[in-house]
């Protein structure tokens, strides 16, 4: 499965994008879905979570602005990043995960894992 991200580009402060992911194909037994960003010079770090239960997280510096959405209307695990009031410290590029459950080979014997799916991700370039 492929993840497809959109909605990056230049915006201006305080402006309110919405990237969008959408999986090329149905993910079984997914656990969650995430948003990830990285910026120049930094590591990537964990924005926005939705489990497969609906519950959501979020990284501090993103809450109360960002909103982490399933969009099942355009595909099954698609989801969105609604961003508000965005700052010029949220540039970055941002990646769309996904984590589910597979299939893992100790060695000796089968249990059940995580694995993960990454998109290829989408900049946003916040700045006037």
């Amino acid at each position: 499965v492929q993840l497809q991200a959109s909605g990056g580009g230049l915006v201006e402060p305080g402006r309110s994008p919405r990237l969008s992911c959408l999986p090329s194909g149905r993910i079984f037994n997914l656990n969650a879905m995430s948003w990830y960003r990285q910026a120049p010079g930094k590591q990537r770090e964990l924005v926005a979570t939705i489990t497969n239960n609906g519950m959501t997280n979020y990284e501090d510096s993103v809450k109360g602005r960002f909103i982490i959405s399933r969009d099942n209307a355009e595909a099954e695990n698609a989801v969105s990043l609604q961003m508000y009031k965005l700052k010029p410290e949220d540039t970055a590029t941002y990646y769309c995960h996904a984590e589910y459950k597979c299939q893992k080979y100790s060695g000796s014997y089968y249990y059940t894992g995580t694995c993960e799916y990454w998109g290829q991700g989408t900049l946003v370039t916040v700045s006037s």
